[in-house]
């Protein structure tokens, strides 16, 4: 059994790229990952569609000493290939969001890698890149769970109101709510990001399965921006726009709320910050509303809001856009939905609100009180500066040492972790193992 001294050997895998860091997602795990190898030795294994992409992986060379990227053949990874990917699947009772993941470069990779010689622990990064994992290994496994992804679609299915995307987000729920319980248990470890997210897993396995590691935020990087004022009326939401909860969430606020705010403030100004906003987005544009699309950084938006709002109806996991707006000093306004999981109070550190109209008189309150965004804002800056990631990556690291101690534990036991739900190989497609490319 390794000390809580001793120097770990991880390997940790994740679908798509991990640069840019401009998704949740990736800014949670390129943190802690950049605060791991530190201390640890650490392999980053990406894979992503389409061929060779030399600037990306001498870039993750250049802050990963030895990561691996694997160009290969990904089925539905575009926004174009989504919609057949997902006819396609149909027939397969694992999800889409999962299937489409799914490379056999991967898991050669994976069968032939995975072994005690060479690394402690791995890491499957969110659910996608499960199916690749071998059904079963000599080296310990942890997921990390950004989401619990069958209660994160369930969600979509019941806020979202074009039909066709009802339909598709229920099939995707039901064939996850099956799937996901059968992963959790694979896993010899499962890191939650919140205590909602675990209790929303507790009948999945047992609470010994779990730990919690709370969602981080790079104070430093923020610390300057607390107790400046931020510009006149300036509202601003942050979040990638190609996600389906914040399409929704600021269609329903640009319908539902900020016409109430106007009402009370004509010279309101909202700021739409996001990379790949759709049409329904940019048809926005106004003389009051801006949509950015991609920005190198949040934090001119960050320095000029008055009030940063999270109008969420869905969602699963922990939002580190809040976190950040907190560290900035910034006061924000959100659903319920929109702050689940993080440790926060409202009235205190954040306001909550579920209506358009508490949320309108939320927001017009801030703009016209400088001393409550400043209380709002300084309390929020407080609560922040307790999740640092060199802090979040500590408890990260002491989930790595549990895999390996359960892992442990069974083996002496011998119960072995109920395997992966495996793909028929005749229904896989196949992408054979000539893109492969390590450093």
């Amino acid at each position: 059994m390794h000390s809580d001294s001793a120097r770990l050997r991880i390997l940790w895998v994740k679908a798509l790229k991990l640069l840019p860091v401009d998704t949740g997602g990736r800014i949670r795990s390129f943190h802690i990952l950049r605060a791991l190898a530190e201390r640890h030795d650490v392999t980053v294994l990406t894979y992503y569609d389409g061929g060779p992409d030399a600037i990306y992986h001498r870039d993750m060379e250049s802050m990963f000493e030895g990561a691996v990227t694997l160009p290969v053949r990904l089925a539905g990874s575009t926004r174009a290939a989504r919609p057949f990917g997902f006819v396609t699947s149909l027939h397969r009772r694992e999800p889409f969001v999962v299937t489409k993941f799914e490379s056999p470069a991967v898991r050669d990779w994976l069968t032939n890698a995975m072994v005690p010689t060479r690394y402690d622990v791995a890491v499957c990064d969110f659910l996608s890149p499960s199916l690749n994992f071998p059904a079963s290994s000599d080296v310990p496994t942890v997921l990390f769970q950004h989401n619990v992804e069958s209660v994160l679609w369930e969600r979509k299915a019941r806020t979202t109101e074009r039909f066709i995307n009802r339909r598709v987000f229920e099939i995707e729920a039901r064939r996850l709510a099956a799937y996901e319980p059968k992963v959790v248990r694979a896993f010899d470890h499962v890191v939650a990001v919140s205590e909602t997210d675990r209790a929303g897993m507790s009948s999945m396995a047992g609470p010994d399965h779990f730990t919690v590691v709370p969602t981080g935020v790079d104070v430093r990087q923020y610390a300057s921006l607390v107790g400046q004022g931020g510009a006149d009326k300036s509202v601003v939401f942050v979040g990638s726009m190609d996600w389906e909860p914040n399409v929704d969430g600021m269609l329903w606020f640009c319908r539902e709320v900020w016409p109430r705010v106007l009402a009370q403030h004509p010279d309101a100004h909202l700021s739409i910050v996001g990379r790949n906003p759709p049409s329904a987005i940019e048809s926005l544009r106004s003389a009051q509303i801006d949509v950015t699309g991609r920005v190198d950084t949040v934090i001119p938006y960050l320095t000029r809001a008055q009030a940063i709002i999270v109008p969420l109806l869905a969602g699963g996991g922990t939002r580190l856009k809040i976190y950040e707006a907190m560290a900035a000093g910034r006061p924000v306004v959100s659903t319920s939905i929109g702050a689940e999981g993080l440790d926060v109070e409202h009235g205190r550190d954040i306001v909550l609100a579920d209506n358009p109209l508490d949320f309108a008189a939320s927001v017009s309150a801030l703009l016209v009180d400088a001393a409550r965004r400043q209380r709002v804002g300084l309390a929020a800056a407080a609560t922040a500066a307790r999740f640092d990631w060199t802090a979040v990556s500590s408890v990260f690291e002491q989930a790595l040492r549990t895999a390996i101690a359960q892992r442990l534990i069974r083996k002496r036991s011998a119960s072995p972790a109920e395997p992966i739900a495996r793909p028929s190989p005749s229904r896989t497609t196949a992408d054979g193992n000539t893109h492969l490319r390590s450093g």
